[in-house]
């Protein structure tokens, strides 16, 4: 049969134990303390009554007048019983200068030798100690009998049993010991109460699983690459871990400090900073793209916010790239459309005998989409920006709208540098193509026209359209997550723009609004060429 091995104990449990241990042992030692400081205190004090005793009887004139009469125990014994009786001593003995008792509370020791030490006396001190005589251990004091011709005439020895001295200090210590039995029971109380409440804190785990728990929750934040972060009620970081720091870009010491002092973006600030919780929103730094969770931490009163952060700048330039390849295909489909009728009308005139006008009609339409092809790479020679704007013109045809490439437009394959990858320049330009088509669509003699150039050792990227424009009050608004005029479909509005400001922050560019000369607005993107050049500009900004 396998016994069961006792659970260690709580922690909660081991401190009650350890401090209760603790109380017994200061009252335990404070109370031996003060029964060995009563003890000394009342043999002095025994002696200093005993001393005061047998001066008051060495100085009465009767003494010394019974002395020197024939028979000094006839007057002295009763004298000395009195004494005794008031002064609330256990003996008095007077006796001769050599020791032989005159009174003793024994009448069967009067007559007999005097146990203890009179030498000093005899030489004319008076002095206590602590001697065994015929009652025992008592603390007495010795004092000489002066006659008038300064003689020593006789000696009193007057004490207390040490008996009776250890009862007055076993009182005093009894009841000592009731208060010490008293603040035991007191702070044994106190202890199970705040021990208690630091049971129901530490969920009633022991110090090993504690310290393991704490080793478990500092590896797992190190390891998970989402980021977290822990807000108190004051919105102040209390724990963030590495990832939570890079996906932030903030400084390793921000622990402690309020959120709206991390320089985060308003947005991304407005939902750590709100009350009520936030579901996969999207939000976007310089740099990244972070899908945002807040949950408030529950226990009555506001105890803080617990956020998780997911970097999503990857897959939602993934997506853009998806969305680039989906727009390709429905232009293709439309194109492969367009074909099929155009082939049709090409065999229905050649079955009507009109070879010559099927081979006009379809060199025209050939003509037109090479004078179109050769345009775009004329002017952007770089391939994936021309693939870019081909689809995007096929695109633009079938919702109504022309797109054009400005004649001023002229951009070689191989002038890019490396630092300027394809895809931050497909997210920019592509994005602001979109955003000018759907501002142009509907208007009258809708186009949207892109100018790309060098301009010294910058890329130019201009994009217009014929649409309603920018109001100058949104100039600033139109670039930031969220914010769009226009109704909100499947996926969200206010994105794009977004991604193009956090993209050309990223290459340390500049992306200005201003009104078209048609009318509609004008987006220009400013990008160095150079790593020199960001440097620069990146410093400038």
């Amino acid at each position: 049969m396998r016994l069961p091995v006792p659970r260690p104990r709580s922690l909660a449990g081991q401190l009650f134990a350890m401090q209760a241990v603790l109380i017994a042992v200061v009252v335990a030692g404070y109370a031996l303390f003060t029964y060995i400081s009563d003890q000394r205190q009342a043999e002095e004090a025994a002696g200093r009554q005993a001393m005061a005793v047998t001066r008051a009887v060495a100085d009465s004139p009767s003494v010394r007048a019974a002395i020197r009469t024939s028979d000094p125990s006839a007057r002295l014994q009763p004298y000395a019983l009195r004494v005794m009786r008031d002064s609330d001593v256990d003996f008095v003995t007077i006796m001769d200068p050599r020791g032989i008792r005159w009174t003793h509370p024994r009448a069967d020791q009067i007559g007999k030798h005097f146990r203890g030490t009179i030498d000093r006396a005899l030489k004319g001190e008076s002095f206590t100690e602590t001697y065994t005589g015929t009652l025992g251990p008592s603390v007495r004091a010795v004092t000489p009998v002066v006659g008038d011709d300064h003689r020593i005439v006789g000696l009193v020895s007057a004490g207390i049993k040490v008996d009776a001295i250890s009862k007055r200090a076993r009182g005093q210590v009894s009841a000592l010991l009731g208060v010490a039995a008293g603040a035991l029971a007191l702070g044994a109380v106190g202890t199970y109460v705040v021990n208690a409440r630091l049971r129901r804190h530490t969920h009633g785990m022991n110090a090993t699983e504690l310290s393991r728990m704490h080793d478990y929750h500092q590896a797992a934040l190190h390891a998970v690459r989402e980021g977290l972060l822990m807000l108190d009620g004051q919105y102040r970081v209390a724990l963030i871990n590495d990832g939570g720091r890079e996906l932030l870009g903030v400084e390793p010491d921000v622990v402690g400090r309020s959120v709206a002092e991390l320089g985060l973006p308003a947005p991304l600030t407005g939902a750590l900073l709100a009350s009520e919780p936030r579901v996969d929103e999207v939000h976007l730094t310089s740099s990244r793209v972070l899908v945002v969770n807040t949950s408030p931490v529950s226990g009555g009163e506001r105890r803080g916010t617990v956020v998780t952060l997911r970097d999503v700048t990857e897959l939602q330039s993934l997506m853009g790239e998806l969305d680039s390849e989906r727009g390709f295909t429905q232009a293709l489909r439309s194109q492969a459309h367009e074909a099929a009728n155009r082939l049709h009308t090409v065999v229905s005139l050649i079955e009507l005998g009109r070879a010559d006008e099927a081979v006009e009609f379809a060199t025209a339409e050939l003509e037109l989409a090479q004078a179109l092809t050769d345009q775009v790479v004329a002017a952007v020679g770089e391939p994936v920006l021309a693939a870019l704007l081909l689809g995007k013109t096929a695109q633009a045809n079938e919702r109504g709208v022309e797109l054009v490439v400005s004649p001023e437009s002229r951009l070689d394959d191989g002038l890019l540098p490396e630092s300027l990858p394809a895809r931050d320049l497909v997210t920019i330009l592509g994005n602001l193509v979109d955003n000018a088509v759907d501002a142009a669509q509907g208007s009258l003699r809708a186009r949207v026209t892109v100018t790309a150039y060098t301009d010294g050792d910058e890329l130019v990227l201009r994009v217009s359209d014929t649409g309603r424009g920018v109001d100058p009050d949104h100039a600033e608004l139109v670039f930031r997550r969220g914010f769009s005029t226009k109704p909100a479909g499947p996926g969200g509005r206010g994105l794009g723009l977004a991604l193009v400001r956090q993209a050309v922050l990223r290459h340390a560019g500049t992306l200005t609004v201003a009104d078209a000369d048609g009318g509609g607005a004008e987006f220009e993107v400013r990008l160095p060429l150079s790593e020199q050049g960001a440097v620069v500009a990146g410093s400038g900004a």
